[in-house]
């Protein structure tokens, strides 16, 4: 007797047949009342901090100068090392990233 490996179970179809009947029968909320629900929320947060918050922290950065054997890429504006030069032009430097 020949068997249909590609027939689906009687077993496996009959739990996909009541899994689908749960689902639909499942009192799902539509799109409308959870875009409404998340609006109040939305506005509920602006309401507690209007204007957001504001923090006055002081930021201290050390800058070191560029070095003698730096440059700056014209392109991605990065400080490189001089090993890295791959094109000047136009008094303008390119790093091998931004010509390779």
């Amino acid at each position: 007797m020949a068997t249909d490996y590609d027939e689906v179970r009687s077993d496996v179809k009959e739990s996909q047949e009541h899994s689908l009947q749960a689902l639909q029968s499942a009192n799902a909320p539509d799109a409308r009342s959870v875009v409404r629900e998340l609006d109040e929320a939305d506005a509920f947060d602006d309401a507690i901090v209007p204007g957001g918050e504001f923090v006055s922290e002081e930021l201290v950065v050390q800058v070191i100068p560029q070095a003698q054997d730096e440059f700056t890429c014209h392109s991605c504006f990065l400080v490189r090392h001089r090993s890295q030069l791959a094109l000047e032009k136009n008094g303008h430097a390119y790093c091998v990233d931004c010509e390779g």
